[in-house]
């Protein structure tokens, strides 16, 4: 194995035999030892938050395949925290895809002038640049097309793609009444350019409530998997 690149939450290997390997780390993007999916630093370390994220990201995964959706994902070894997936070509240097169903976070923070906190939101998408310099800037599709990132007609696939596949998770956790906030997806093209989801789809990604209390990643997994 070949350490390609070494993120925040996860190491990517490269195998030689045409995929990929993740690892999965417990440590989690927050500030000042709180959880924030939407920061762009590691917060805290939570122990075992590796293996839930990646057991919650296989379930998901699995879905998904169940239904057709396109993703990078091939197979998985939970004790080793590990996902096996096909290499795909990210957009630019890295862009993260978000799909907001409350007005919190980061959104709340840029246009509380104009809503109230935890507001619902009709599936509003948003992209952010992968940049830790400039704060993961959010972009706009023009920008990304006169900047050579993605093409508009990619733009749209995406956008289309990210509300249903944010809408397939939102009714899966509705099914053991937890309540989907927001939760952030990366996209890749893998062969002649096929768009596929990839990263994972994990409780470190996305905020979750139930009755009203935030779900942190670790009791995410717990519930969502001693439901099925």
């Amino acid at each position: 194995m070949k350490l390609v690149y070494k993120g925040k939450t996860k190491d990517v290997y490269d195998l030689e035999n045409g995929s990929y390997l993740l690892k999965f780390k417990d440590d989690v993007t927050g500030e000042n030892g709180v959880f924030d999916p939407g920061a762009n630093q590691v917060g805290l370390t939570i122990e075992g938050a590796g293996k839930a994220g990646l057991s919650l990201s296989v379930h998901f995964f699995k879905v998904l395949r169940d239904k057709g959706i396109p993703t990078h994902y091939i197979d998985s070894n939970i004790d080793e925290a590990t996902m096996t997936v096909k290499p795909a070509k990210p957009f630019g240097k890295g862009l993260e895809v978000i799909c907001r169903y409350r007005a919190v976070g980061s959104f709340y923070r840029r246009y509380g002038t104009y809503i109230k906190e935890g507001q619902p939101l009709d599936c509003f998408i948003e992209m952010t640049l992968k940049d830790d310099e400039r704060n993961d800037p959010p972009i706009t599709e023009d920008a990304l097309d006169m900047l050579g990132i993605m093409k508009k007609s990619e733009y749209q696939a995406i956008k289309e793609l990210a509300k249903r596949i944010g809408n397939i998770i939102k009714e899966e956790l509705e099914k053991i009444s937890i309540e989907l906030y927001d939760i952030k997806f990366e996209f890749g093209k893998i062969g002649d350019g096929e768009i596929v989801l990839i990263d994972e789809i994990s409780g470190g990604n996305m905020r979750a409530y139930k009755d009203g209390e935030y779900i942190d990643p670790l009791n995410l997994e717990k519930l969502v998997l001693e439901s099925q």
